[in-house]
Order: structure tokens, then sequence, then C-alpha cells
């Protein structure tokens, strides 16, 4: 599999960064080429050809401060991201109306720049799910199933 994957963290707690790390270790496991970004600014992922993004919801269902930066920029140049394959982890608290915003927020953003989400995203409800690095990396073969 020549796919390299680029992991995408926005946190706000650290969870989601933690989920994207182990996901990390996961893949390179199975010799899958990754590349790890915490709050990245579109410089630094442009060129990326595959996203997988791994995201918390803050507080008013909105994306976390450290990755903001990145989609407002996304939404600001309107980049063509016809190049871009991504999907999306969301963790959230289902107590909220807003249980997993950001993962909505990401994928608007993205698909309205023609980038192509490869499959569903898997939302993550940290009431529910005691360990929230292995229930995403349960998920790993469905997203490698669409690669």
């Amino acid at each position: 599999m020549n796919n390299k994957v680029c992991l995408i963290s926005g946190s706000t707690l650290g969870g989601a960064e933690y989920v994207a790390e182990h996901l990390q270790q996961v893949l390179e496991t199975q010799q899958i080429c990754t590349a790890l970004f915490h709050g990245p600014h579109f410089a630094e992922v442009a060129n990326e050809s595959l996203w997988l993004i791994v995201t918390s919801t803050h507080g008013a269902g909105e994306l976390p401060d450290n990755l903001k930066p990145l989609f407002d920029e996304i939404k600001l140049r309107k980049p063509d991201l016809s190049h871009l394959r991504f999907a999306v982890i969301g963790l959230g608290n289902s107590d909220y109306d807003t249980f997993c915003n950001a993962v909505n927020i990401v994928q608007d953003h993205l698909t309205e720049q023609s980038a192509q989400q490869i499959c569903d995203p898997l939302t993550i409800d940290v009431l529910a799910v005691d360990d929230q690095e292995q229930y995403a990396e349960d998920w790993i073969p469905t997203f490698l199933s669409h690669l």
C-alpha cells in the first residue's frame, strides 16, 4: 500500500491527541507510512493526499482552538483540494446537543473544496467508551478498506 496517512489532531484536553498518536502506532505496525500533526498550519499538510483527522468538539460545537486556524485558512483561501481524500474521527460528549459537531465542520469545509471523504466518520462518545484508543483502533480496518 503506497498511501501515506497524514494524521491531524485537534484537541482541547488531549483525548484526540492520544487517539491520533495511538493510531499512528497501529498504522506503522501495518507498514503504513504516517505523518502526525497536532493543529498544523495549512502549508504543513497542503501537499498530503490522505488526511485522517481526529478531533474533539469544543465549547458550543466548535473546532478545538489548535485546529481552528487550519480550517479558518481553508475557508479563507478556498484551495482546490480535489487531490485530497480524508476521513474523520470525532470525540465528544453525548450530553451536549452539539455532540461531535466538529466532525460536521471538518466534513463541510473539506468537501466544499472538492476533497473526497472516503468513509463515514467514527464518532466516539467519551461517556460511553472507556478506551477511546482501542475503539478507534477497531475502526481502522474500515478506514483501510476504503483506501
